[in-house]
């Protein structure tokens, strides 16, 4: 492992949260060992004080480091690639590298913040069900429109290239929640779905899936 001797990463993390999820696959990929801490979104544990100490946002994932606290998971993987650089997550290719950043930004600003828990929650409570699936449902299909025309001249297997970039640490996530939790259709992003093909075949990604983590419900393992 890359940190053997050093105090062991603390990872506090949700099954189910696709930010944490992100963050799981950076450790995986730089070969990193951690202690996982459950944080149960549903039972409100992020609201619990100790763990607003942590993370005063009372959100995940949080990353301890030993005297280093992250809360943010764009920060936390920028963190761990600066900390441990090989792999690198993002390529030379000034262009490449752009296209990294773009999809990150699309799914960390566009798509995710839309489907948060909480997001959705208040509108089931303030509305209905039917416009909770129908407002999720816009920002998966508006940001994956935007993502298969970014990705189309740049995708190998992978999403840049026939490397892991950090645009797959941020796509990864984000698809397995839109075709597991949101049932879309990918069947109008093939560039996407390419990738997911490919993610399926690699125990970096597999290892860091929800259904995976020793906090899911054991129906789902």
């Amino acid at each position: 492992m890359a940190n053997s001797g050093e105090e062991k990463l603390k990872l506090y993390s949700y099954w189910r949260s696709s930010c944490a999820h992100r963050v799981r696959i950076a450790l995986a990929l730089k070969g990193l060992d951690y202690e996982y801490i459950p944080v149960n979104l549903l039972k409100g544990d992020q609201f619990d004080s100790d763990f607003k100490k942590i993370n005063p946002m009372g959100t995940v994932p949080a990353l301890v480091d030993g005297d280093v606290v992250i809360n943010d998971s764009f920060a936390i993987i920028m963190y761990l690639d600066e900390k441990y650089p090989e792999p690198p997550l993002l390529p030379r290719d000034l262009h490449k590298r752009a296209v990294n950043y773009q999809a990150m930004s699309i799914v960390l600003s566009g798509i995710q913040p839309h489907q948060n828990l909480a997001v959705i929650r208040y509108i089931e409570e303030k509305i209905n069900v039917e416009e909770k699936t129908a407002w999720v449902n816009n920002a998966i299909t508006k940001g994956f429109t935007a993502l298969e025309k970014l990705l189309v001249n740049c995708a190998g297997k992978l999403a840049t290239g026939d490397e892991i970039y950090l645009a797959d640490l941020f796509l990864a996530p984000q698809i397995h929640g839109a075709i597991n939790r949101f049932q879309i259709n990918m069947e109008p992003y093939p560039n996407l779905a390419k990738c997911y093909e490919s993610y399926k075949e690699l125990p970096v990604f597999q290892n860091a899936l929800p259904e995976k983590q020793p906090d899911a419900p054991s129906s789902t393992n």
